[in-house]
């Protein structure tokens, strides 16, 4: 698949980001002619996978993110947020919903909400390497009289 277009930002770990993030990432989708809700998830998502990528890539140290959008043929929104950080030794357990390394303040939901919200979710990661999360999500077409 070809991207028709596409964004790119990277940014400091910083929790200040992950507003802009959110933000930046549901005005590119807007080209698409999305629904209030369908705006809601895409905000939503992205603010789960910048969140996960500030505090539990980084817990102790300030490091790069990387959130890219695309839009492809057919309607479709891609999403990636990608980090450099410490990594997930077990992705099938971290994506098991409750489940947290972020201490008792956090409810351990990231993964599931993300999944929820959109049609795709895969994520990769290597300990030591980082985490690459990549979200779809078809947007419906509009007839506009």
């Amino acid at each position: 698949m070809k991207a028709i277009n596409y964004i790119s930002m990277e940014f400091l770990s910083r929790s200040s980001n992950e507003g802009f993030a959110r933000v930046a990432v549901a005005g590119f989708a807007t080209q698409m002619d999305p629904t209030l809700d369908e705006l809601g998830d895409i905000k939503t998502a992205v603010s789960e996978a910048v969140t996960n990528a500030t505090i539990h890539a980084y817990p102790d140290s300030l490091g790069k993110v990387l959130v890219r959008a695309r839009i492809f043929e057919g309607n479709i929104l891609e999403i990636l947020v990608r980090d450099w950080g410490r990594g997930i030794p077990d992705v099938e357990q971290a994506r098991q919903p409750m489940f947290t390394t972020g201490g008792e303040e956090r409810s351990g939901m990231g993964f599931t909400i993300m999944e929820s919200f959109m049609d795709h979710l895969t994520v990769r990661s290597k300990p030591g390497k980082g985490t690459t999360v990549v979200m779809r999500r078809k947007i419906a077409v509009r007839a506009h009289l």
